[in-house]
């Protein structure tokens, strides 16, 4: 899809604004005449450099209340919390290729209960994303997910 210079400066314009994807593919509808597809435009917005935004969600206060926080770590007899069980790291393989460009790929939970996605490309790289952003599991956590990993993957023929 070939858009003039003043174009494209208006579709980023309208993603700097907020606009989603849907909306800049209905605004290069009406306004340029253009039918892109989804893809076409998510693309185009790639290229363009232009970052979207996310979207703020609003919360009435009702709601909040409702909110199920996070249990606290379970307290032992002598009134301290139980640590971690090193090498209680749980490793699953997704069944269906949910990471687009992924070979394979699965999640983790970490003895502290950390959640993480991994996955490995079709090129053999490695990816990790944890929960919770700048997560580094502990030495002992990350050998016995390498370990549980590779079992996994070799038990599937990976």
């Amino acid at each position: 899809m070939k858009l003039t210079a003043e174009q494209q400066a208006e579709v980023r314009t309208w993603v700097s604004d907020g606009a989603s994807l849907s909306e800049v593919q209905e605004r290069l509808r009406k306004e340029f005449g253009l039918h892109p597809t989804f893809f076409d435009v998510r693309m185009l917005v790639m290229d363009l450099g232009a970052q979207l935004k996310d979207r703020e969600v609003q919360v009435e206060a009702d709601d909040v209340t409702k909110v199920k926080l996070p249990q606290k770590a379970q307290e032992g007899e002598a009134g301290q919390k139980e640590s971690p069980q090193p090498g209680n790291v749980t490793v699953s393989v997704d069944t269906i290729q949910a990471i687009p460009g992924a070979l394979v790929s699965g999640s983790v939970i970490f003895s502290d209960g950390t959640k993480a996605r991994w996955y490995f490309d079709q090129m053999g790289r490695f990816g990790f994303e944890p929960e919770l952003p700048g997560y580094q599991p502990t030495a002992e956590d990350s050998r016995f997910f390498q370990q549980k990993l590779q079992t996994e993957l070799s038990s599937r023929g990976f």
